[in-house]
C-alpha cells in the first residue's frame, strides 16, 4: 500500500511538468511591414516561464536597426502543436507578433 502511494507521488509530480525558463527568439517577421514575429517552444511535460520583457527589447532592437523608432506587441499568441504523437503534443511552438511603430527612416 506505501509502495502505490509512493508510486503515485511520484508520477503526480513527473506529470505536472517542470518549470522551464524560456526565451523568446526571432521567428519571421517583415522590415516592409514593420513586424516581427518571436516564438518559443516547450516539450509535453514542461511549464514554460517566459520572460516577455526580453523578447520586447529585442523586437525594439530589430524594429531600431530597421529604421523604425520602436514596438508594439499585437496582443496574444498563437500556439501549434510542432511534434504531434499518438500520445499528444510532444512539443509545441508559441508566437507573438509584434509591430514596429514610427516613420520608416529611409
Amino acid at each position: 500500500m506505501l509502495k502505490s502511494l509512493l508510486v503515485l507521488a511520484v508520477s503526480a509530480l513527473l506529470l505536472s511538468g517542470c518549470a522551464v525558463q524560456k526565451q523568446l527568439v526571432p521567428t519571421g517577421g517583415s522590415k516592409a511591414d514593420g513586424t516581427v514575429k518571436m516564438s518559443y517552444s516547450f516539450g509535453m511535460f514542461e511549464s514554460p516561464k517566459v520572460n516577455v520583457q526580453q523578447g520586447a527589447q529585442a523586437v525594439a532592437k530589430r524594429c531600431t536597426a530597421w529604421g523604425y523608432s520602436g514596438a508594439e506587441p499585437f496582443g496574444g499568441y498563437t500556439s501549434v502543436c510542432s511534434q504531434p504523437s499518438s500520445s499528444g503534443c510532444m512539443e509545441t511552438m508559441v508566437t507573438m507578433e509584434y509591430q514596429c511603430t514610427g516613420d520608416l527612416k529611409k
